[in-house]
């Protein structure tokens, strides 16, 4: 039967006749037809395979349906970051990623939502309507990545490549109970992938299990000659390592962690996962990160100025984009191509009309940040913070091979639920956005689920951090700690 299955028996089913690579993605085809209409969890669907065979190989990844966060570039296929300044832009070349997913022998169900240009922690800031958690459509599926996360938790895809910048594909992960893996910066090839924040962006896997996560990042790791921040260290094979014993692993639990505006209920099922920890082997102790609380500070002083640069791009001349039915009428004058008789006015009237209220929001932060008089005292500042942000990091590492904790301070919320108030939304990156500004890798595996008032279960996230290029130690605990059976555990 073709259900809830992972890559491994995917390829198992492919391999024995089960069913065939064509059966297998027009399966999943139907699903997204059938159950998309209520998660939204799609932007762009494609074509059913009808005319041609899919080969299947010796690969790991051959034949198996994946989905595409909409800011990575797939030749052919719109791209459109949930913008309304994209809606029309078709992708001329593919992302690194997506070469390598080629060369795997995948195949594309199609492009999921997101928060617009990777900006959000909800899943509701994308201009074509929010993300629905499977688990509960009432309530957030957590962003930016948060179509990837949902289609792959309600089962319309087998996996899903999302981008993190300081949390994107750890908390939807976390909000829908499915594994996000945020590689370590450069481990990925960011080439292809529409910037947000240059300096913190990494691409990553969204899957079932621990080990989908690991057989993904051996696709599409590595060095690319078009992104020059990628790394040229060696790959290892992440799946070799996975059952490697934990004792003797040595575990940091950082006590700032442990907070006020941490839920009762996820702190009680992180001790509990940390507890499974001890018992396979590993050693325990309390460490601290005492910069952590500027992290969010820091974070939103440096993203919004890279962003600023970033979308400057966006100007309705490089990319025209005639967008139709839009709600400010400056702009429906602007794309229908009158006589504007001023450059700025070209700029300004797209500009306006084309981005939502987050993103404007991060253009003019970080633009009042980069302006003369304000550089030094801000963004110079953000930086140096940074800088000491990571040497805590590095300090524990010293001593320890991981750091655990909440992925993120509550379950999800309700749709609507923190949209006024835009701190509240921020607030909700405090335990991810420190590991992008030092740059490490870190994992996001379910833990258990929390009863709501109104007969739901809400999954929780049990976030794994690591020394930067050793992804192998997450995945072979997140692995190992998958076995015990944390994903049902309740507090």
């Amino acid at each position: 039967m073709i259900e809830n299955l992972t890559i491994k028996s995917t390829k198992r089913g492919l391999e024995k006749g089960d069913f065939s690579a064509e059966e297998l993605f027009n399966h999943y085809h139907r699903r997204i037809n059938e159950h998309n209409k209520n998660l939204n969890a799609y932007l762009s669907v494609f074509k059913p395979i009808t005319d041609y065979q899919l080969p299947v190989t010796s690969y790991e990844l051959s034949g198996i349906p994946c989905a595409i966060k909409d800011n990575i570039l797939i030749e052919g296929e719109k791209c459109t970051v949930a913008s309304k300044i994209l809606e029309n832009y078709t992708a001329t070349y593919d992302a690194g990623v997506i070469t390598k997913l080629k060369q795997a022998g995948v195949s594309f169900l199609g492009k999921t939502n997101m928060d617009e240009f990777a900006m959000g922690a909800s899943g509701e800031n994308s201009a074509f309507g929010p993300t629905k958690n499977p688990h509960d459509l009432s309530c957030v599926a957590g962003g930016s990545s948060s179509g990837s996360a949902a289609a792959v938790a309600g089962d319309l895809a087998i996996f899903a490549l999302g981008s993190d910048t300081g949390g994107s594909i750890r908390c939807p992960a976390s909000y829908c109970g499915v594994v996000g893996l945020k590689p370590t910066y450069g481990r990925v090839s960011r080439s292809g992938v529409i910037a947000m924040a240059s300096s913190l962006d990494q691409v990553g896997p969204i899957t079932k299990t621990v080990e989908d996560a690991a057989l993904v990042l051996n696709a599409i790791s590595g060095h690319d000659k078009l992104d020059a921040t990628s790394s040229k260290k060696e790959i290892p094979n992440y799946t070799a390592g996975l059952n490697k014993p934990l004792s003797g692993l040595k575990v940091g639990i950082p006590k700032e962690f442990f907070r006020e505006g941490l839920d009762e209920n996820v702190e009680k099922l992180v001790l509990k996962t940390i507890a499974k920890l001890e018992s396979l082997g590993a050693h325990v102790d309390h460490v601290n990160l005492p910069h952590l609380e500027y992290g969010i500070a820091v974070y939103y002083i440096i993203v919004p100025s890279e962003v600023s640069a970033n979308l400057a791009r966006y100007d309705g001349i490089r990319y025209p984009q005639k967008i139709t039915n839009h709600k400010s009428p400056a702009y429906a004058e602007a794309s229908a191509g009158r006589q504007i008789t001023k450059l700025l006015e070209t700029y300004t009237k797209t500009r306006a009309g084309g981005f939502g209220p987050e993103v404007k929001r991060r253009i003019m932060l970080g633009t009042y940040a980069l302006s003369s008089g304000y550089y030094d005292a801000y963004y110079k500042k953000a930086q140096q913070v940074r800088t000491i942000i990571r040497r805590d990091f590095d300090n524990i590492f010293e001593n320890f091979d991981i750091i655990v904790g909440p992925t993120m301070p509550t379950p999800a919320f309700k749709i609507g639920g923190r949209s006024e108030d835009p701190l509240a939304m921020y607030l909700s990156d405090i335990f991810t956005a420190p590991v992008n500004l030092a740059g490490l890798p870190a994992i996001s595996i379910p833990c258990g689920l929390i009863n709501t008032d109104d007969n739901k279960k809400l999954p929780v996230g049990f976030q794994i951090i690591g020394k930067h290029f050793d992804e192998e130690t997450l995945l072979r605990v997140g692995h190992q700690l998958e076995q015990t059976g944390i994903r049902e555990q309740e507090p």
